[in-house]
């Protein structure tokens, strides 16, 4: 390219074979076009040789600082003249925010020197060390000392005295009932009298005692008081200066679409879905790399994202492998910023089962056994409802799938063909009763032979339906695992599934505290190929009604792949 723009690369390579897509791709699911794969080795390369920055990514074990991956997009894009280039960015930042010239620059650069965001912040600073001088005083923490100490002596004088009275009230009842026995009349309403006079005295007693220290509490209370009204005003300005610091840094984040019209995220997210934007929002590679090829006058042709460096404990991130965009930031802004643009259609939203027929392994008066395809839904989904249960329920209204299979997945389904098999078939697998078996082909070798793989997990908020490793808020998921044989670099395993977790195999196998090698075709958590080498071959459960013991096997497709 003959452009001065820094940010616009050339290719190395001849790409004159290669040809153009027709559209933009969707970028929430899509695989890297030639180009794409081009400019990422290109842009890998550079870090590998070329990047002299201080950022720590994991690779090199001598490298001091914090461990922190990344995400780098590639954009194809071309100059009025008609030349080919590609722009390259990062999520986030880098090196403490620091911006390198290879990458294209940031859609608002908070770190602007006497920019907005570092003067609200410097505002914000003060409030906070002004917050902090007041709550360290030395005579507010005396203050607060000395009333802790106060307390606990009042606590224990009232209670000394109360334990004195409960000893005299026992004593003054133990009179009173000998009283009754041996007094006259006239002695006994006297002595009654007397007891009466010492309860009150004591009551009076107590009351003077508790307020002569509530007296004492109080005048220390009223001056910490002083210093609390001040602390939560402090607070209140520190909250309200940090709402109008994040407003303000929401609006000056502004995008562009391929039509040149401009929204802010705070339009995108609150005023048009009525959501706060979420931390980060605005700072992935995917809406860096638009902004800058609308702002130059250069057309998009397609983009892709890959991680570089280590993956972060909790999610599964491929070393130099290509990702989506995240969905939680990105779709919304991406929704916008691609206006204009001709862009792939949303592969979610055409049918996978088209053509395909799903098998019955076995049918009596009380279940059916069904052989799935991969790639066919077990249920409706948000865009297409053709799936096993819509074509169960077709033909047997009253039918319920017992347990469901990822649409990748292949193999056993299990379907109670009325309710009260259904119930009775659930709780088998509730109770664990079940037993379960996968056949599966990982992408790389797997040394260890047998084993039980323990993670916990829950769904990844920010790129819904996958899910991450989490210690805190995951439910519990284990998986059994042997390993059949390795041939040509994969490995042959069977998964025997202890917990029923959604995309627990595939997260077990991948992740780098379970087996740490992907199910090969994993496009999620791996690398796509031609199918998920997943298959659900194997299912032994007691009929809903006769109680005898069956068992099913389906073998997998999977020569005809490999």
């Amino acid at each position: 390219m003959k452009t001065k723009l820094a940010a616009i690369h050339s290719f190395i390579k001849d790409i004159s074979s290669l040809s153009l897509p027709e559209k933009f791709n969707y970028p929430f699911c899509y695989e890297a076009h030639p180009l794409a794969k081009l400019a990422a080795m290109q842009v890998q390369d550079f870090l590998s040789k070329s990047y002299d920055n201080e950022h720590n990514f994991g690779i090199d074990p001598e490298h001091e600082g914090i461990v922190i991956g990344k995400m780098f997009g590639v954009l194809i894009v071309r100059n009025s003249e008609n030349e080919i280039g590609f722009l390259a960015a990062y999520s986030g930042k880098l090196a403490q925010g620091r911006q390198h010239p290879y990458f294209v620059p940031p859609v608002y650069e908070v770190f602007q020197e006497n920019g907005m965001y570092l003067t609200e912040v410097r505002a914000v600073t003060a409030l906070n060390e002004a917050l902090e001088t007041l709550e360290q005083d030395k005579e507010y923490l005396r203050l607060k000392s000395q009333l802790e100490e106060l307390k606990s002596l009042a606590a224990q004088e009232i209670g000394e005295l109360k334990s004195e009275h409960r000893g005299l009230k026992k004593e003054r009842h133990k009179r009173r009932k000998e009283a009754q026995i041996s007094l006259l009349p006239e002695a006994l309403e006297q002595l009654l009298e007397e007891l009466k006079n010492e309860s009150l005295k004591q009551q009076y007693d107590l009351r003077v005692l508790t307020r002569s220290w509530d007296a004492k509490l109080q005048e220390i209370e009223l001056v910490i008081g002083n210093y609390l009204k001040k602390i939560e005003q402090l607070k209140e300005d520190r909250k309200q200066a940090s709402a109008k610091l994040q407003r303000q840094l929401f609006e000056n984040y502004r995008f562009l679409n391929a039509n040149k019209d401009w929204k802010s995220l705070l339009s995108i997210f609150t005023e048009d879905l009525g959501l706060v934007p979420p931390a980060g929002a605005g700072e992935c590679a995917a809406p860096k790399l638009l902004q800058y090829a609308y702002l130059h006058n250069l057309q998009p042709i397609t983009m892709a994202e890959f991680w570089w460096g280590q993956s972060p404990k909790s999610e599964v991130r491929k070393h130099g492998d290509f990702y989506p965009a995240c969905r939680s930031k990105c779709l919304p802004i991406l929704g916008f910023m691609l206006e204009g643009l001709a862009v792939d259609d949303n592969p979610l939203e055409n049918n996978p089962a088209e053509g395909k027929e799903m098998s019955i392994v076995f049918e009596d008066e009380d279940f059916i056994v069904v052989n799935k395809p991969s790639e066919f839904l077990s249920v409706p989904g948000r865009y297409v409802k053709d799936s096993v249960q819509t074509r169960i329920k077709e033909r047997y209204p009253d039918a319920i799938l017992v347990h469901r299979l990822d649409q990748s997945t292949s193999g056993i389904i299990l379907i109670g063909k009325n309710h009260e098999s259904y119930v009775h078939l659930q709780k088998q697998f509730l109770k664990r009763t079940v037993v379960k078996r996968y056949q599966a082909v990982l992408n790389g070798v797997v040394e260890k032979r047998i084993g039980i793989i323990d993670l916990p997990l829950r769904v990844d908020l920010d790129n819904r339906p996958q899910q991450m490793v989490c210690y805190e808020y995951g439910k519990p998921a284990q998986t059994k695992f042997e390993v059949q044989k390795i041939q040509d670099g994969k490995t042959f395993i069977y998964f025997y599934p202890i917990t029923g977790r959604t995309h627990q195999l595939r997260m077990h196998a991948a992740h780098p505290s379970g087996l740490n090698v992907p199910i090969w075709g994993d496009d999620l958590y791996g690398t796509k190929a031609n199918r998920l080498f997943l298959h659900a071959e194997y299912l032994e459960f007691d009929h809903p009604k006769t109680m005898e013991r069956l068992a099913f096997t389906v073998d997998p497709e999977f020569e005809q792949y490999l």
